[in-house]
């Protein structure tokens, strides 16, 4: 996979981050709450990285 497919993909993902802050606000999730904020975290976690590996992308 190149660069500029990662960069695309990660761009992707960071336009689902928002549905996922929706999601959590809701009131009904019960236990699902857990796994959604898990995943908001892990997104996190991914687009940070990336922006430590490609450090000049940050800046788009």
């Amino acid at each position: 996979m190149d660069k500029e497919t990662i960069k695309q993909k990660i761009k992707t993902i960071e336009g689902k981050r928002e549905s996922l802050v929706k999601l959590l606000e809701r009131s009904d999730l019960g236990t699902l709450r857990l796994d959604v904020n898990q995943a908001l975290e892990e997104l996190d976690e991914l687009v940070d990285e990336f922006h430590l590996t490609f450090p000049e992308e940050t800046s788009n």
